[in-house]
């Protein structure tokens, strides 16, 4: 699976690719992660990507020209089309159904907004599908990017280390009606700790009894916890139908598209230092392919 990510701020993503699943991820080979900074495609001498609202108001909107074309140059550098996905409070609400589903995908393209927004002119053209963590607003895409990235990358196959961890997390495991359920509790050593012990049916080796516990568990758990999650219905299938209009057919390349991507090489003529030497002093285009966290080098004629 290839993400590729276009942010003003590439370099918040070094240590988090770097790190646990998704770093297990990129360095077993079944993602790879390719940040790249948006800035590169600005077609101004200083590289202004944002400026301000008509209307008035305040902050600053992300202008439509440095977007699309990244997006343009970025998508030839994969035979396979992406998902593009734009991070926004206005999406659809992020769940492990719609994870499960980018998880299956080849490609996806995660566009990080900031500022007051993006210019809607550019997202009307890329028509991406948007996706929300919650009711609330953040600085920037950049943290819902990173939360997409590692549901995604614990869902890929090896990457965990069971095959059915990923398999039993909560909303991962369903009821009968298709309501998606909370795990279970879990317990380790020692057996009795402050006065708590763990649950006898844990301790005696009997599976199928271990099993009905936790499957009872589970239901209790949610019916108390998040009783409005046993209305639910949404089954994979449901969500991939409701994707129909962010299908992976390859795009043709234009002119146009074809001369963007030649201003700006693609880094995958970067040397591959160790994980260890990447530091936040680092550029896009110089952090490691190792890690598959990749940028572009700034184009001559700018």
């Amino acid at each position: 699976m290839r993400i590729d990510v276009l942010t003003i701020f590439p370099d918040l993503f070094t240590g988090f690719l770097t790190t646990s699943i998704p770093a297990n991820a990129i360095e077993s080979g079944a993602m790879s992660c390719h940040v790249h900074d948006i800035r590169v495609y600005a077609a101004n001498r200083h590289r202004k990507v944002d400026d301000r609202p008509f209307g008035g108001g305040p902050g600053m909107v992300m202008m439509c020209q440095p977007i699309f074309d990244a997006v343009q140059a970025i998508e030839l550098l994969d035979s396979v089309a992406p998902v593009r996905v734009m991070l926004s409070p206005q999406g659809e609400r992020l769940t492990q159904p719609r994870v499960e589903w980018l998880a299956q995908q080849p490609h996806v393209l995660l566009l990080c907004g900031h500022y007051e927004g993006i210019d809607e002119r550019v997202v009307e053209e890329l028509a991406p599908l948007e996706l929300s963590l919650g009711d609330y607003v953040l600085s920037g895409g950049e943290l819902g990017a990173m939360v997409l990235i590692d549901a995604v990358a614990r869902l890929q196959p090896g990457v965990l280390g069971h095959e059915d961890s990923a398999a039993e997390d909560s909303f991962s495991v369903r009821a009968a009606n298709g309501a998606p359920l909370l795990d279970c509790p879990h317990y380790t050593r020692p057996r009795e700790w402050n006065g708590r012990a763990v649950p006898d049916v844990l301790l005696n080796g009997d599976h199928q009894a271990i099993s009905r516990w936790r499957d009872a568990q589970r239901m209790e758990r949610t019916r108390t916890r998040r009783p409005d999650l046993l209305l639910e219905t949404t089954t994979q299938t449901q969500v991939q139908s409701q994707v129909q209009s962010h299908s992976l057919e390859t795009r043709p390349l234009t002119t146009d598209t074809e001369r963007t991507l030649v201003q700006h090489k693609s880094v995958d003529q970067v040397d591959r230092p160790n994980r260890s030497s990447l530091t936040s002093e680092n550029s896009s285009a110089d952090i490691n392919t190792h890690t598959g966290l990749q940028g572009h080098n700034a184009p001559e004629n700018a």
